[in-house]
């Protein structure tokens, strides 16, 4: 028996490592641009700073719901105080064609992404994404992200705002039932 659960076992990828740290982020890199959407849409929807849940799917699964407040008015600099609650969520797909990690929080305590967007549209954001996510596909397990977020805004084709490919830049930490291990990515 205990022959055959070796192999299950070895198939298996915690975050135990630094590099492991930073793919657990990179799978949800487009998690934040599509919450900033979202935001927006409540912004765009709402009478006050509280907007209402805004729901969108993954890339290739499940779903993120986003709540929270942005800052109202008319000043192109914008604070967005906003909650994550993923559900099967994930962006991309690995070369197996499933899912590459499957990011899924506790309803009851979804991950806060606090971001300042200053000279919309084109100037720079800083955040925060703090949360715990657990994972499935290339890593498994619950890893809880601690992370600092800077860009470089620019117009999107749609009107919006977005990330300028590139300037994007996030440390921090992801801890994990492993250890303590730093993110230090450039995208």
């Amino acid at each position: 028996m205990l022959l055959l659960l070796l192999p299950l076992l070895a198939c298996e990828s915690k975050v135990s490592s630094d590099a492991d740290a930073e793919h657990a982020w990179l799978g949800l890199d487009g998690a934040v641009d599509r919450a900033l959407s979202l935001g927006f849409d409540g912004y765009n929807a709402a009478s006050s700073a509280n907007i209402a849940d805004q729901q969108a799917d993954g890339d290739s699964n499940g779903t993120m719901v986003v709540s929270g407040q942005v800052d109202q008015g008319s000043s192109d600099n914008k604070g967005m105080r906003l909650l994550l609650a993923l559900t099967e969520y994930s962006d991309t797909l690995g070369d197996d064609g499933e899912p590459d990690i499957v990011y899924d929080t506790n309803p009851d305590a979804p991950a806060n992404l606090d971001l300042t967007l200053r000279n919309i549209p084109d100037g720079t954001l800083d955040g925060t994404l703090a949360g715990e996510f657990g994972m499935d596909g290339d890593l498994t397990g619950v890893v809880d992200l601690q992370l600092t977020i800077s860009a470089t805004l620019e117009s999107a084709d749609d009107g919006g705002v977005q990330r300028k490919d590139g300037s994007t830049h996030v440390t921090g930490s992801a801890t994990s039932d492993y250890g303590t291990y730093e993110v230090d990515v450039t995208d």
